[in-house]
């Protein structure tokens, strides 16, 4: 069963639906529910339908794909001897069907694209001489390797510039649709368990699918990752492995990325990798930030040139703090229950959770239909100005005149302000006041799984998001 990608489903509905023939491509990280998502949304209305081989040369694709002709209706021709032919072949498939309207779904279409091949003429002379012609072609064309899917489908230069009618950029679920999968999967979790579930491995449908509703969270994430036989304890040597066919360099920004909490400017991060400051930097930033894998801000009063670049996929983080070191406990996370490396974690995770639900906290602040910017903001201790030096992670700059200072505290109970951290807090605000001059009214608002506990100290602060607002 489908759950959740309402929109993406509609998107596809309507391309069926329509009345000129169609062309999508779908793209996403690995896991993140592509090929279901053409399945179960056209179920048996496919005409042809056909997923490519890993790490196969031309002369087995092409084999491979005369054996989908065939479980789809051709007989009687030949074995085509390269991807010319083989278009030509599913033209006269498609010739054939009595089908109003023929969906062809082409899943890991990059895989095809082996060695010296001619696949993209092929493709561009099947779509632009002849599908698109037609009035009742649907094309999808699906692929995990962003990089390849991007550079050649997407953003293609050639042939097939400008001609995808529409792309699909399938993104991880939030917080809310991973609730409404676990419900789906009899998967029994209140609000706290499903954030933390989700701090650990985003929200990827596929690593949910593991979860075993038997089990209490500490033990899933013992038998997800650290058991025996865990089916993901080696998924990050897959990952990009599966995303990008030349993965060093994009391995090397996240490494450089998984040691610092704030992020890196793009000077910083070419320094750390030692690759090279050209446009294929810049396509691996972008490719990465597509896949959810980072995220790209700036610093609040600063131009977008001096944009900052921080690791937000909650799995990688996750791997980057456990998994790296390979421990050999199978109980491994349920022995890690407040440990210091387990609760720094928890602070830093339950951050970038945060940053992925930016949508839902300006909902629960009341100001989605305010225009706002995101950034963050830091300044260095002056003392002779009388500044203390602060670092603040997420402001909310609404055009309505006030900004959010965001403080996110992560706890397992109704969170304290303590005399020290409403100090801070006021220190904060004072510095970001004097340094950037603003004007706007600066409102206080803590992010907390529980909420505030009332104290003295709560009546500082104007506003306030918990966790369950994330699932709203």
């Amino acid at each position: 069963m489908l759950v959740a990608r309402d929109k993406e489903k509609k998107l596809l509905e309507d391309a069926f639906e329509a009345e000129e023939s169609q062309f999508i491509a779908v793209f996403g990280r690995r896991r993140v529910g592509k090929t279901y998502l053409v399945r179960e949304t056209f179920e048996k209305e496919f005409t042809f339908q056909h997923t490519s081989y890993a790490n196969t040369g031309t002369k087995g694709q092409l084999f491979a794909f005369s054996a989908s002709l065939r479980e789809y209706g051709l007989q009687d021709f030949s074995a085509p001897a390269n991807w010319l032919e083989a278009f030509e072949l599913l033209k006269d498939l498609i010739r054939n069907s009595s089908k109003n309207r023929k969906v062809i779904f082409i899943d890991e279409l990059s895989w095809m694209d082996s060695g010296r091949s001619d696949l993209m003429p092929a493709l561009e002379g099947f779509w632009n001489g002849w599908a698109s012609a037609r009035k009742d072609i649907v094309l999808i064309v699906c692929g995990s390797a962003t990089s390849w899917m991007l550079s050649k489908v997407v953003h293609n230069k050639g042939g097939l510039y400008n001609r995808l009618t529409a792309q699909i950029n399938l993104m991880p679920f939030t917080l809310a649709e991973c609730a409404k999968y676990a419900a789906s999967r009899g998967i029994v979790m209140n609000h706290h368990q499903l954030l933390e579930c989700y701090m650990v491995m985003g929200g990827v449908p596929y690593y949910w699918s593991f979860l075993r509703k038997e089990l209490s969270l500490s033990q899933n994430i013992d038998l997800v990752f650290f058991g025996k036989n865990a089916p993901l304890k080696d998924e990050f040597r897959y990952l990009f492995r599966s995303l990008f066919k030349r993965p060093e360099g994009y391995v090397a920004i996240i490494e450089a990325l998984g040691t610092r909490k704030a992020g890196m400017e793009r000077t910083e991060l070419l320094a750390a990798t030692g690759l090279t400051n050209s446009g294929g930097f810049t396509s691996k930033l972008e490719e990465l930030e597509q896949c959810g894998f980072i995220r790209k801000y700036r610093e609040y009063g600063k131009a977008k040139k001096n944009a900052v670049y921080q690791l937000i996929d909650n799995f990688t983080l996750f791997h980057y703090r456990f998994l790296e070191k390979h421990p050999t406990d199978e109980h491994y996370w349920s022995n890690q229950e407040n440990t210091p490396a387990r609760n720094t974690w928890t602070g830093i995770a339950f951050e970038r959770v945060c940053l992925q639900h930016i949508r839902e906290m300006k909902k629960a602040l009341g100001i989605s239909g305010v225009l706002t910017d995101v950034s963050s903001w830091s300044c260095t201790a002056d003392c002779e100005l009388g500044i203390n030096g602060s670092q603040i992670d997420l402001i909310i700059d609404r055009k309505d005149q006030v900004i959010n200072l965001c403080e996110m505290k992560y706890s397992t109970q109704e969170y304290s302000i303590t005399q020290k951290v409403d100090a801070n807090v006021r220190h904060k605000v004072n510095d970001f006041r004097f340094v950037t001059g603003t004007k706007s009214a600066i409102h206080v608002t803590f992010v907390t799984p529980y909420g505030l506990a009332r104290n003295s100290y709560a009546g500082n602060v104007q506003s306030e998001v918990t966790a369950d607002d994330f699932f709203a």
